[in-house]
């Protein structure tokens, strides 16, 4: 287990399109993390996070439950990120409310199959994402992460 991760050293992605603020838990079939939105996220439109955010928050925390077997183990700043990904199918989501600017959404994923061949990993990842502990995204996804 593993807390409070700059996730920025384990994702490939930047501003404008980093969707997570930070992983507060991360296990070998889980993760948590955090998504303080502000009115500079690219996904926001007149104050609200809008639903292509979300589901980019999704992916982002759920690719880090797969994504972390990729790094070694001692290595909590990314200094041997190698790795890419991409959600190959939006299997189901429901989005059940669009919070705002300010907001903070706390996303919950878990692994629900993995498929590893050399250098890369496909699998299925359950995401659930709460604001106040209200549910307002459920969403299964699916990925390909690959060494490159």
């Amino acid at each position: 287990m593993s807390k409070n991760l700059d996730i920025s050293n384990f994702l490939p992605h930047r501003a404008p399109m980093l969707m997570v603020s930070g992983i507060t838990y991360i296990d070998a079939d889980s993760a948590i993390g955090e998504f303080n939105i502000n009115d500079d996220c690219i996904f926001v439109q007149d104050n609200i996070l809008k639903e292509p955010g979300l589901i980019e928050n999704a992916a982002q925390v759920c690719s880090a439950i797969v994504g972390q077997s990729y790094f070694e183990e001692d290595d909590l700043d990314g200094k041997s990120n190698n790795i890419t990904g991409y959600i190959s199918a939006i299997k189901k989501i429901t989005i059940l409310q669009l919070p705002k600017v300010n907001d903070t959404i706390i996303t919950k994923a878990k692994l629900i199959s993995r498929f590893d061949t050399e250098g890369v990993s496909i699998c299925t990842i359950e995401g659930s994402t709460f604001k106040n502990d209200e549910l307002i995204v459920a969403c299964t996804l699916n990925f390909l992460i690959h060494e490159i």
